[in-house]
């Protein structure tokens, strides 16, 4: 009885939960900006929501719900991890050293799928990467995942006008980011004097 019962969430996990992976992959890449990060970070996040999946309320917002919880993991965990300084025995640093790390966070399959997605949004990435936490994880789940502003606010754990404050206020930064871009590929002129 007990097996069966087991199957029976494995399967309700895996097409309710399961669907939001690549999803839950965008965000986290960008919380972390760093791949590896952001893979143990969704596994962790996809593990933890496996071992309360009997507690989701069918027919809510399974996606607002796994957010949730890599969030509040992001929050608890990653934040204090990407602080603390990575210590080195001087004997250990050789002359690929510098490479070798630089290695470790471009894992490049198809250079040329990475040379033509470099072209067209690498400024966009990086001005959203540019943003403190607080604005960037906001727009993240607004302008990349589409969540509403009541969405955002639960996942975040935010009163809904502290979301709309830090959306606002994360627009403005964001198009003061993509100034260069904008004029750089002709979507606005250079102001006459």
């Amino acid at each position: 009885m007990a097996d069966q019962k087991q199957k029976e969430l494995r399967k309700r996990f895996e097409a309710e939960a399961m669907i939001h992976i690549d999803a839950l992959m965008r965000t986290a890449r960008r919380m972390t900006r760093n791949e590896d990060e952001a893979e143990d970070l969704v596994q962790e996040a996809m593990l933890k929501s496996y071992r309360f999946f009997e507690k989701f309320e069918q027919g809510t917002n399974c996606k607002a719900w796994l957010f949730k919880i890599m969030t509040n993991i992001f929050i608890n965990n990653y934040r204090s991890k990407a602080k603390a300084p990575q210590s080195l025995a001087f004997d250990d640093i050789d002359d690929s050293f510098l490479f070798g790390q630089l290695a470790k966070t471009k894992n490049v399959s198809d250079p040329e799928a990475e040379f033509f997605s470099k072209i067209f949004d690498d400024d966009v990435k990086n001005a959203i990467n540019l943003l403190p936490e607080d604005f960037r994880i906001v727009v993240m789940l607004s302008f990349i995942e589409g969540f509403a502003y009541q969405e955002i606010a639960d996942i975040t754990n935010l009163q809904i006008g502290t979301v709309k404050s830090r959306l606002h206020r994360g627009r403005k930064l964001l198009q003061k980011n993509l100034w260069d871009y904008a004029l750089k590929n002709g979507y606005v002129k250079e102001p006459q004097n």
